[in-house]
């Protein structure tokens, strides 16, 4: 029986001090990204989702993009070392929580550098995006903790945007979503599907049918959803100023050993 666990982790009071490498930077509204956090592990509760607060990091701003401390596969946690210097504090409570679960947990090592955002599982396959946050050494890392435990591991260049998951994310049936013009190399996916906005290539699999997405990609779900998917929509406005979006504001635990 798959796991339905999700951590999740309280926007710091400094959120608006975030990194902004791809982007202009914008005002955050700070209050209004809490209330829009709020409703987003609401969402995740509604759909059948535990979710599991990381204690906070109230001094690291992009603490609440959660999903770069950690990639996990089956019941193994990869601790990750960020290759932004700025977020290595983020780690610790994440490694907490991970260890709380009953994961067996692993760590990236220097010279090493990965970030969960450069992570995208698609069954068995883990792509892993080369970009600015992770470095060969972390992927070569990834590749020796998870392929004996039946991964396959591609290394996908990024360029365009912060992110390998900031390009592309799947649908439940292993499709992968892009925004074209985001997308360093579309090919090197076995099924493709091009959307019309760069928020549309996000989506976070809620079970079934259902695709957590963001409101600013009203089209893409228009998209999807007369391709049969659901999506369930969310207002992540302040955290898409932070170059986030809907995956990186949990780690969705899906094959924790029950």
């Amino acid at each position: 029986m798959p796991s339905k666990k999700a951590l999740v982790r309280h926007p710091s009071p400094r959120l608006a001090e975030g990194l902004v490498t791809h982007i202009e930077r914008e005002k955050v509204d700070v209050e209004q990204a809490v209330e829009q956090w709020e409703a987003y592990v609401q969402t995740l509760r509604v759909h059948g989702w535990e979710t599991i607060e990381v204690d906070p990091a109230d001094d690291c701003p992009d603490s609440v993009f959660v999903e770069d401390a950690v990639v996990v596969y089956k019941n193994v946690a990869l601790i990750t070392r960020p290759g932004a210097e700025s977020r290595r504090e983020e780690t610790g409570g994440v490694e907490e929580a991970a260890a709380r679960l009953g994961c067996s947990v692993n760590w990236v090592w220097e010279p090493g550098t990965l970030e969960g955002g450069d992570v995208l599982k698609v069954g068995d396959t883990i792509y892993v995006g080369r970009g600015g946050r992770t470095n060969a050494a972390g992927i070569q890392q990834l590749r020796a903790v998870f392929e004996p435990l039946g991964a396959r591991v591609v290394a996908v260049p990024v360029s365009k945007v912060l992110h390998l998951k900031s390009a592309v994310t799947a649908l439940p049936d292993g499709t992968v979503l892009g925004h074209i013009p985001k997308v360093d190399r579309p090919s090197l996916f076995p099924r493709f599907l091009s959307v019309p906005e760069e928020a549309g290539a996000h989506v976070v699999l809620l079970g079934g049918d259902k695709v957590l997405m963001a409101a600013s990609a009203p089209k893409t779900a228009d998209l999807l959803g007369d391709l049969g998917h659901e999506p369930v929509v969310v207002d992540i406005s302040e955290f898409e100023k932070l170059e986030g979006c809907v995956t990186c504001l949990s780690v969705r635990l899906r094959d924790l050993y029950a």
